[in-house]
């Protein structure tokens, strides 16, 4: 069975837009795009999209690939003091020139949607949940919620080493009472934990990784990221091959942007309130 997730995605969009019609005042998101590669400028777009939808401003800086770090710092450093700035994302990768690290730490934890500061970042770690909330776990967990697939005491295998995905998942679940398995791509014998799961969350970046034969009847796999070969969109689990009466999964492509950029909208109307 194929997990409708776009039920899911209209509900939180709607919300937020039915909460921000009632404001006099408007939240206002910013970006700051320095280097202008395709996928930059389409994960941009998607934003853009849904801001303006959910009547969010939505405000795009953009910056010379070739510009100093100095500037970048001194640019974060006005949207950190603008008041008129609910939130703002510094859209990943930067220029091989630049220190993402340092970029980072320079973002205002007020204002970091996006969940990259290592400040809220160790919220998580002491299970604060009164600031924000990583985009792309917290829809995992939302998903999970809103589909009444219950976690708690359940086994989980997250698969990958990503900041953005692995580690803060596997941290909100087991803050929220799971069983949880860490695996990756370089795990010997995956198969030995995947087949035991109750759920399966898998951001490797590699295409195929998870078949039918390592997953259980009546499982849960979530396919959180995709590989792009020759035009192709390719997920982590072989969807095309698992027979859909035997496991609930989630679809690739087409699914994974549109709830982590709910999820951003969220942050920015957290922020702003």
């Amino acid at each position: 069975m194929l997990i409708d997730w776009k039920k899911i995605a209209w509900k939180i969009f709607e919300d937020i837009k039915k909460e921000v019609s009632r404001m006099s005042k408007k939240p206002a998101l910013w970006a700051l795009l320095v280097w202008d590669n395709s996928s930059s400028i389409r994960y941009i777009e998607q934003k853009k999209k849904w801001a303006e939808y959910v009547w969010i401003k939505f405000i795009l800086k953009k910056l010379p690939e070739h510009v100093s770090e100095n500037e970048i710092l001194s640019t974060i450093e006005s949207f950190n003091t603008d008041d008129n700035i609910s939130g703002y994302i510094v859209q990943l990768p930067l220029p091989s020139h630049i220190d993402e690290k340092k970029i980072i730490k320079s973002i205002s934890p007020k204002k970091d949607v996006d969940w990259f500061h290592p400040e809220n970042q160790g919220k998580l770690m002491i299970w604060d949940k009164t600031w924000f909330s990583p985009c792309t776990p917290a829809w995992i967990l939302e998903l999970l919620k809103s589909t009444e697939i219950d976690y708690i005491w359940k086994q989980v295998v997250v698969i990958g080493r990503s900041n953005i995905v692995w580690k803060p998942i596997t941290t909100l679940l087991i803050n929220e009472g799971a069983t949880v398995i860490s695996c990756n791509s370089k795990t010997p014998n995956i198969r030995k934990f995947t087949i035991d799961a109750d759920i399966v969350i898998s951001a490797a970046w590699k295409p195929g990784l998870l078949t039918l034969d390592m997953i259980k009847k009546d499982a849960i796999v979530i396919d959180v990221w995709f590989t792009v070969i020759e035009w192709k969109i390719y997920g982590d689990a072989d969807t095309h091959n698992m027979d859909l009466a035997w496991v609930k999964v989630t679809p690739v492509p087409g699914w994974v942007g549109p709830l982590t950029v709910a999820m951003l909208m969220k942050n920015t109307l957290k922020s702003w309130k």
